[in-house]
This record gives C-alpha cells, structure tokens and sequence, in this order.
C-alpha cells in the first residue's frame, strides 16, 4: 500500500493510493451482515457491504484526498480520514454526494469547544445533532418542512447514521463501556440532519448569523438530548406565544440547572407560522431571544430546599429571585423549520458543557 502520488488529486483516485489497511469484504449483504456483526461494526440495521469500488466513489465524491484528516474522534481519539468516513457512509446507505457534508459534519464535531468526548462518555442521552443551511439542503434532499425530524423519506437518516457508524467504529464509542448512557435514544442510531426553511424564515439563517456567508452551504452541529414539542392553541400575539416557548424551556430535570452555568446552550425550532407571528412585532431575532430567555426560568423559591441552597452556592439566582436556564439570551438557537400546521415548536435541549459550532461546507 503506497502514499497518494503528488501529481493526483481526488478524482483521480485508484486502488493502489487507498492507504488504509485493508480487508476483503463480501459483496453478498447477508454475508456481509454476519460478518459486521460478529465484529461490532454495526448497529443493528442492515449495512452495506463497503467494497473498494463503492468506498473510491465515495472518496472521489468528497474532493479530497482519501488520507486526509478530519479529526481524531473520541473516546478512543480513532484517526478519522476520509476514506474510514467513506466506509462508514457506504455501510449506512448515505449518498456519495453527501460525503462534502460529512468531511464538514466530522471537522466541526472535533472542534474542541464542541466538546465531543464529553458528548461521547457521558451518562446523558445526548448526540450530535446536524443543522443545514444553504444549497446544499436542496441539492440532498435535507427535509426542513413536515416532518423533517423524522418520517420524510430521503437521504437523511442515512446521512446521520454514517455519523454514529463513525463514532462507533473509529471513535470507539461502545455501550455500557465507553459510552455510559443511561437510557441513549433512537438518534444514536439514525442521527439528527435537519435543515433550515430559510425560504419561509423572517430572520437571517442561521449559518448567516454565526458567520458564514449568506448562500454558502453550511452546517452547525449542536448536542441533542432529544426533541420536546412544545404546543399551543391559544395564544394570538408575539409576547404570549413567546412567554409560553420560553417558559416550557425550563424544565427543572434539565441538565442546563445542573451546577453553575457551564456554557449550556438550547435549540428552539419554530415553525415558519410561529416566526412570522412572532417577526411581525419582533423583527430583530435579538430582541425575541432576549424575551425567550427572560421567561426561560424557574422561581428560586419553587425548587427543594437543597436545589436552592445549590443554586446560591453557584450564582444563579438573579435579582428577579429566579433560576435562568441558560447564562445568555445568545446561548438560545433559534431555527426555523417544520410544517405550516402552526401549533408547535420544538425545543432540542443539550446535555451542558458543549458549544454549538458552525462550518461551511467546501
């Protein structure tokens, strides 16, 4: 096995400069399954056999170099290179035209204010969740209308579940051994890709506003415990729609009061109707999750008598008397997405210490 040659670049790529090691697979999927399986590359779900022609197209599909690396992924710190990502990405079902969007997906993840090792051993249920925005949600088929969390056939889940193969099989990410969550979630299989109804959004996107340029295709990646649907039939004006959004944030069991504020930071999903009612008194985004986080908390008085005495002891009563979920009204993402039903938002609350982090997709 030799080193890619100078004089080539990715499109050129052929056996003889896919340095990793290999192994013969069969191509018969049944075959193939048993065989994953006895291993524990899998995740219970058929896999695809990765032969070498599927992985060189995948690689090819990415631009770079098979070599190239993205990040060491923890917990076992495992070299993540483009071509294990393209094994991984065959093995799920993900297209090869998503590989861009997994190279960008696997860089933003090892960002160290992401904080994947935590998110990888801790006893929380949290995954890696993948935001999308710009062309590149079209060009995929990234749902970001009904029931883009989950029930729309296309590319999505497999997208996703190449991600947690990835953390599996390179990261090293083993139940009840290096991974000690409790409960887990139907994500950690299937992941969170999701992307962003900028179309219908009365605010910049959310790439824009965390710094990449407007148009370009990027992604943010974001701890996800889960998602909390939060509904509402009654209320017909900006602030009361914003009073309940907020106040259903705060749930006393999140890991956002635990300790003192450690950099925890919440999504809040609105549907297109939602953000337009809302945008029609409150133009500026700062000015709604300045009011969400206003309302995003507990009375200090309504917590057990420990909870309280912790709460003290950590700063994080303020001068109303009340316990803020998050430190910051920035600390709450918003995103615009979902259905044109009305009636809901969705609330994606994070484990704790984790920073959401952005990345244009090259």
């Amino acid at each position: 096995m030799t080193q890619p040659r100078e004089d080539c670049g990715p499109e050129d790529c052929t056996v003889e400069w896919l340095v990793s090691d290999r192994l013969d697979v069969d191509a018969d999927p049944v075959e193939f399954q048993r065989l994953a399986t006895d291993a524990g590359w899998g995740d219970g779900l058929p896999l695809i056999p990765p032969t070498e022609e599927r992985v060189r197209v995948h690689v090819r599909a990415s631009g770079r170099f098979p070599e190239t690396h993205l990040g060491d992924l923890p917990p076992r710190q495992g070299r993540c290179t483009v071509e294990k990502l393209a094994v991984n990405a065959v093995m799920a079902g993900a297209p090869a035209a998503a590989m861009p969007l997994l190279c960008s997906a696997v860089e933003a993840m090892s960002d160290p204010d992401f904080n994947l090792f935590a998110l990888n051993t801790t006893t929380s249920c949290v995954v890696p969740g993948v935001f999308v925005n710009g062309p590149i949600r079209n060009d995929l088929g990234i749902p970001y209308d009904a029931g883009c969390f989950g029930g729309v056939a296309g590319p999505a889940p497999a997208i996703g579940r190449a991600l947690r193969l990835l953390t599996r099989n390179v990261g090293g990410q083993a139940v009840g051994v290096s991974s000690k969550s409790v409960f887990g979630q139907p994500a950690r299989v299937a992941g969170i890709v999701v992307g962003e109804w900028e179309e219908r959004s009365p605010w910049a996107p959310l790439a824009a506003r965390r710094g990449v340029d407007g148009g370009q295709s990027a992604l943010t990646v974001h701890g996800c415990t889960g998602t909390i649907d939060i509904a509402d039939i009654a209320a017909d004006n900006a602030d009361d729609l914003l009073e309940v959004i907020g106040k259903s944030l705060a749930f006393a069991g999140t890991n956002a009061f635990i300790g003192a504020h450690h950099g925890a930071q919440i999504m809040v999903c609105i549907a297109p109707p939602w953000a337009e009612l809302i945008a029609h008194t409150y133009p500026d985004l700062d000015d709604v999750v300045g009011i969400l986080h206003g309302h995003a908390a507990l009375p200090h008085d309504w917590w057990p008598a420990a909870h309280r005495a912790r709460a003290e002891a950590n700063g994080r009563v303020d001068a109303r008397g009340m316990v803020a979920l998050v430190e910051r009204p920035e600390d709450l993402i918003v995103l615009v997405n979902g259905g044109l039903a009305n009636l809901h938002a969705l609330a994606l609350h994070s484990f704790g210490p984790t920073r959401a982090v952005t990345r244009a997709i090259s």
